[in-house]
């Protein structure tokens, strides 16, 4: 007897993790799933799609955007102004903000904040979105103690000096890199801040076992009233996809982190009962393919034109179970600038092989396209190289580990032609020039650079100058405007062939609800977790 319950209970820890958790039981909590562990916590260094909405959860910055939407609105900040000549903004902070330790948030932090993530010690992926600030550059290379465009007013009043105008800096100012820490807990914790992160948001660290699950607990002090509206999230890490599919369908999991498993898609989206439970929504992504300018024969317009004629995007949208929308043009439809009158190159073979014999080629060429080796890239890679060869171009493929195509990329001469999937732009923030600046300016352009066209047109560089000064509201309008100018100017250099705009499909499980278009909302991803609710609570 004793050894049949010793068998009993063997049992059911095993299945332990596959029931419904007891963490919080009673409580609001949310389960969510993910294949890998969290990276870190720390805003100043968090710079992937997993923790990017955890960390904006934790932590706050002076700007944020409304829910579901790419509207920017003061945060931490109450207020701010600009001045006459668009280089100065000055904040005015909310009063009695306070960190997860009971200390109040002042400008000096704001300060401290910016300054951390310029110092290179720190080694902060966002460094480079403040480095317009006046006196970063010193500051960053050990000539100056301080930035001196960084300036404290008073106990709750910061200014911020650019060397010069940049319309889309309120933007940087709601990225996590520029969310308010303080100094003391940072100094305190060291290289562990990242694992048990101090901040002021909605939700505060209860708990975090490496490999296993990571628990954020309601912060009772939050300065929005009524959020959060969860007690408690639960991020369970180690779970495969397939897995947390079938146990979201039990009613154990409430977010699928890693989405839709993709061999489950097409039966979920036929399903009547399961597709109530998918939200979907556009993305701020566009996958693409870089052409390098700088080889030959592509070094020719004619011939990127070309092959931008050759590739039939809806077969490429079709592998991807049409999880996306070809696309046209370098901007995604949700980015303000996006030219909804533009046609791009069409799909016309013949047109292509014309184009390669007036360039002198009539015969094609050989080529080699890089790509990530995760599915569904190589089966794209493939469709690409099918294309191309009804035009006579003769493409070898290398897919490889994506951190290997990351580096082809960004060698002047490494990669002819590189898919982006799996490593394709989704945007910063919800401004057309994070689409010029890091991806195709002649600013960035240095090894490593993701910058793969090796693209430069100088006057397209001073038109992107001209839209970034115009930083008053009552110029949005025009400085959309500039934007499709600037974006067309960039399709008839033809550095890239754009190929779809990715939508978003977040699956949740019956009792989770909120907003419209809140578990695609455009900011946040996977989920905005400050605004899900349970239904009925």
């Amino acid at each position: 007897m004793r050894s049949r319950w010793l068998i009993l209970v063997m049992v059911l820890a095993l299945l332990a993790p596959l029931v419904a958790p007891t963490w919080g039981q009673g409580r609001a909590t949310m389960i969510v799933t993910f294949k890998d562990d969290v990276s870190t916590l720390d805003p100043a260094i968090g710079y992937d799609w997993q923790n990017w909405s955890i960390i904006k959860s934790i932590s706050d910055g002076l700007m944020d955007y409304e829910p579901a939407t790419t509207t920017l609105t003061p945060h931490l900040a109450e207020s701010y102004t600009v001045s006459a000549d668009g280089r100065t903004y000055t904040f005015k902070l909310r009063r009695g903000v306070r960190f997860h330790n009971g200390r109040e948030v002042v400008a000096a932090d704001v300060k401290y904040t910016l300054e951390r993530v310029l110092n290179p010690k720190t080694q902060s992926p966002g460094a480079g979105f403040f480095g317009g600030i006046k006196g970063a550059a010193a500051f960053s290379e050990g000539k100056a103690k301080e930035v001196t465009g960084i300036r404290v007013g008073d106990k709750y009043t910061v200014s911020i000096t650019l060397d010069k105008p940049n319309a889309a800096f309120l933007h940087t100012m709601a990225l996590n890199f520029s969310h308010v820490v303080p100094k003391e807990e940072v100094a305190r914790l060291g290289a562990d801040f990242g694992h048990k992160p101090v901040g002021t948001g909605a939700f505060r660290v209860k708990e975090w076992v490496l490999g296993q699950r990571l628990v954020l607990e309601r912060n009772p002090s939050y300065f929005l009233r009524g959020r959060p509206y969860l007690d408690q999230i639960v991020f369970q890490v180690g779970v495969e996809p397939n897995v947390a599919f079938l146990r979201l369908q039990r009613g154990e999991v409430d977010i699928l982190g890693d989405g839709i498993p993709s061999a489950d898609f097409v039966k979920v989206m036929g399903n009547s009962k399961l597709n109530k439970l998918v939200a979907v929504g556009d993305q701020l992504q566009t996958g693409y393919i870089t052409i390098n300018t700088q080889v030959e024969p592509l070094n020719d317009v004619r011939i990127r034109r070309a092959l931008n004629m050759a590739i039939d995007k809806s077969r490429i949208v079709r592998l991807i179970n049409n999880r996306a929308t070809p696309a046209n043009q370098v901007l995604p439809p949700l980015m303000p600038g996006y030219d909804k009158d533009y046609q791009g190159y069409p799909f016309d073979r013949e047109q292509a092989k014309k184009l390669l014999a007036e360039a002198g080629y009539p015969s094609g060429f050989r080529t080699t396209l890089y790509a990530n080796n995760t599915d569904p890239n190589p089966r794209i890679a493939q469709a690409i190289q099918q294309d191309l060869a009804a035009i006579g171009v003769r493409v070898d493929l290398k897919t490889l580990a994506q951190s290997t195509v990351i580096e082809a990329g960004g060698t002047k001469g490494g990669a002819p032609l590189l898919w982006s999937g799996g490593m394709a732009w989704i945007a910063d923030y919800p401004d057309p020039n994070n689409f010029y600046w890091p991806i195709l300016s002649c600013a960035a352009l240095a090894p490593g650079t993701w910058n793969w066209s090796w693209y430069c047109n100088r006057d397209v560089e001073k038109l992107v100058e001209q839209a970034d000064a115009m930083v008053q509201p009552t110029q949005a309008a025009a400085r959309a405007a500039k934007f499709r100018e600037i974006y067309r100017k960039v399709m008839d250099d033809a550095p890239w062939i754009p190929i779809f705009n990715e939508r978003r499909y977040t699956m949740h499980s019956a009792r989770m609800g909120g907003l419209p278009g809140l578990f695609v909302d455009p900011i946040h991803i996977p989920v905005h977790y400050d605004e899900v609710r349970i239904l009925g609570r």
